[in-house]
């Protein structure tokens, strides 16, 4: 049997720790072969702690974020690559937007995880919201490098923005994560760069999952939220 796949594309070296390690840290442990693109490692506006170290340099936080991504992929069950596009701000030209497609037709995902349409507190996630879903239409597409497969149409899951009321993101999924929560915070830890936001998004999953709880009439200590982007397809509605 073919193993199922995810993609999960990250603006950021550490977005997807904070966000989705939950959930990439199930399917992991369920046997799917997770794969996280980072776009960029965060390198100008997420990495204040570094910065502040004598005589660091762009090479030297980029290589300190990707140590500590590949850590924490490594922990959760993932693998992860990197795109090196620029933070801060974060520019992505066509020869980039095909790798992602590429990217897409070669792991042929079965769901797909990213970034809220809107930030205003950071324009490098909305960004890298439109190059996930502009790139799986380009994967749809037969006259693009037609010697390749198409894929078929993934769902997409935008995962929880740090603001998310100013970010006009809604929760419509609860996914438990309790199972996982020890990998996910452990993931936290490989993060020496952000560290201030460990207490944060611990905070967060307790919250989620005390709602995922409220909605579901079951135990459920840490959840991730997700906003879904295209319609579900079901059998049945339960």
């Amino acid at each position: 049997m073919k193993q199922k796949t995810a993609l999960v594309i990250s603006a950021h070296s550490a977005d997807f720790v904070w966000r989705a390690g939950g959930a990439i840290a199930l399917y992991a442990k369920r046997g799917w072969n997770v794969h996280v693109l980072c776009l960029s490692f965060g390198e100008r506006g997420e990495s204040a702690k570094l910065w502040k170290r004598q005589n660091m340099t762009l090479e030297g936080v980029k290589q300190a974020r990707r140590q500590e991504s590949e850590h924490a992929a490594g922990i959760l069950g993932a693998s992860v690559s990197f795109l090196d596009c620029g933070d801060y701000p974060l520019r992505v030209d066509d020869q980039a937007l095909f790798k992602i497609v590429d990217l897409y037709r070669g792991l042929d995902p079965g769901f797909v995880l990213t970034h809220s349409f809107k930030d205003p507190y950071n324009f490098d996630h909305p960004l890298a919201n439109r190059l996930a879903l502009e790139a799986r239409i380009i994967a749809q597409a037969h006259g693009h490098n037609p010697q390749q497969e198409v894929i078929g149409a993934p769902p997409v899951f935008l995962f929880e923005p740090h603001q998310s009321e100013q970010c006009d993101w809604k929760p419509q999924l609860f996914l438990d994560i309790s199972s996982v929560w020890e990998a996910k915070h452990r993931a936290f830890q490989s993060m020496q760069a952000q560290e201030h936001l460990w207490e944060y998004y611990t905070r967060v999953g307790l919250q989620r999952g005390a709602q995922a709880s409220r909605n579901s009439g079951r135990k459920i200590d840490y959840a991730e939220a997700f906003q879904c982007v295209y319609p579900r397809v079901a059998d049945d509605l339960l």
